[in-house]
């Protein structure tokens, strides 16, 4: 047990610069004292004390501000950045090495009693806001940008953005630094955008060449 809570430490320090000592993580992040709290009423509900796992997994939310359905499946070295609104519904699987930011949701999308929140596989990283709802598969690898609703599955290794979410990028092999550049991903609207003011810049440097070509024609037909 000492030794997954020096491991749960040490993954705070490898993925947030802002930490300082062992001591000021172990009493000042809520990431990780949901994740404690979570095992514990986690073990609860595996022995079928399903009333005192809730109560559980009730007293920590209203301590960190995380809400961990102590039902859910956690990997290692799970964290938690920040945290303040983060939910985590029943049947959610979390792989090892995720990282989630503020205000994320692992929702589900149906009312009977079945696989109905999202997979993520391994080194998943989901950014402040965003939304996974169903009982699909975020791939090993893939980074969510913040605000992000995601209703489908995304494959490994890629980046999704927007209401719905889209995959917007994939890349072969993770990025070394990818819990830090969630904020980073492309944006697809702006691209298009821009590739639309290109065109019409181009359109009008072609009307003036055409308009001078025009009034020197004009000219010379008009000489004596």
């Amino acid at each position: 047990m000492f030794a997954r809570m020096r491991e749960d430490i040490q993954s705070v320090f490898e993925r947030d610069p802002a930490a300082r000592s062992a001591l000021e993580v172990m009493f000042c992040y809520p990431g990780l004292h949901a994740l404690w709290f979570h095992r514990i009423s986690h073990w609860f509900w595996g022995q079928g004390f399903y009333f005192i796992a809730r109560l559980i997994s009730h007293i920590s939310r209203f301590l960190t501000g995380i809400e961990i359905h102590p039902g859910a499946t956690i990997g290692r070295r799970f964290f938690i950045d920040h945290g303040m609104g983060v939910v985590i519904g029943e049947t959610a699987e979390i792989g090892d090495d995720v990282t989630l930011y503020h205000g994320v949701t692992l929702g589900g999308v149906s009312l009977e009693k079945v696989k109905r929140h999202p997979t993520l596989e391994d080194h998943v990283v989901i950014g402040s806001g965003a939304k996974i709802l169903g009982p699909f598969t975020v791939g090993k690898g893939s980074k969510v940008g913040s605000n992000s609703v995601v209703i489908k599955a995304v494959p490994p290794n890629a980046s999704v953005v927007g209401i719905p979410g889209r995959v917007v990028m994939t890349a072969e092999k993770p990025s070394e630094k990818a819990d830090l550049e969630h904020g980073k991903l492309p944006d697809p609207e702006a691209k298009a955008i821009s590739c639309l003011f290109d065109q019409v810049r181009e359109l009008e440097r072609k009307y003036n060449a055409l308009a001078a070509e025009h009034e020197a024609l004009k000219k010379q037909l008009s000489a004596p």
